[in-house]
């Protein structure tokens, strides 16, 4: 297994450990963070019902003009606080997907807080 294939499976299986513990309901979805080389993706979901409730990406047209970085992480997580907010949704549980709490994913949920959602 070269490194690549490595540094993947290792985060499969952390991704798999915490999704045994984290579980959203329709009062309090969850908030899973994907990212790729180029985008982030943010969904708000029920696993109750297997609905996502809110998404934000900044493949979206709106939200083209932010990055993948740290600062765009932060935008990103306001930008969800926001759709949250408008479904009257104050609390979810994160799911950082297997990525370490650092980073981009870490501001994303500054950004989600600073949006007044809490976890």
């Amino acid at each position: 297994m070269n490194r690549l294939e490595h540094k993947k499976a290792k985060r499969t299986r952390r991704k798999a450990h915490i999704r045994k513990r984290v579980a959203g309901t329709g009062e309090r979805p969850r908030l899973t963070v994907y990212r790729s080389s180029h985008y982030i993706y943010i969904q708000a979901i029920d696993d109750a019902q297997g609905r996502t409730l809110a998404a934000a990406s900044n493949r979206e047209k709106a939200l083209a003009a932010v990055k993948s970085t740290v600062a765009g992480g932060a935008q990103l997580g306001e930008v969800i606080g926001q759709r949250l907010k408008e479904k009257n949704i104050a609390k979810v549980v994160f799911d950082r997907n297997g990525y370490a709490y650092h980073g981009v994913v870490k501001a994303v949920a500054e950004g989600a807080r600073k949006a007044g959602v809490s976890f």
